[in-house]
């Protein structure tokens, strides 16, 4: 079985080899033996660990996370419902972060329409906004309220 040196398994994988080496750091990637020239010599299977790694992450998986799921497919007894709860888990914080992206979106949006860009920053909406400014957000505007009739 050959073996890859670090260039090698950086490439195949996709990564750069600082990332190869901050996995190695972090425990999720085990740091190989060493030639007596000093270069590392990976198995070949790294670079589908790499691709697992890279994977996860890209679906939201911490380096965490994704430490877990490896030691689940390492299990050979595990159930893959547990893999299932961990991706449940994972979809339902995505989820929630996605709510609380609309809600931002809806809040800029609304502050978007309130500044034509006209006028000077001292009396910008979005500036008064984000300072606090209760007229900005539809409370006191300082002027004396008006009585309302039905």
């Amino acid at each position: 079985m050959a073996t890859l040196r670090t260039a090698q398994v950086a490439e195949l994988a996709g990564v750069n080899v600082e990332t190869l080496r901050f996995y190695e750091r972090r425990g999720i990637l085990q740091e190989p033996p060493r030639r007596a020239s000093g270069y590392r010599e990976y198995p070949p299977d790294t670079v589908e660990r790499v691709r697992f790694i890279k994977r996860a992450q890209e679906l939201g998986f911490t380096l965490k996370e994704v430490q877990d799921l490896l030691e689940l497919r390492e299990t050979t007894r595990a159930k893959a419902g547990r893999v299932r709860k961990v991706a449940e888990a994972k979809l339902e914080e995505i989820e929630h972060k996605i709510r609380d992206l609309e809600a931002m979106k809806k809040s800029l949006t609304e502050l978007l329409s309130t500044c034509d860009g006209q006028k000077t920053i001292a009396s910008c909406p979005i500036i008064e906004s984000l300072s606090g400014c209760e007229r900005c957000r539809g409370g006191d505007t300082g002027r004396p309220k008006k009585e309302h009739s039905r």
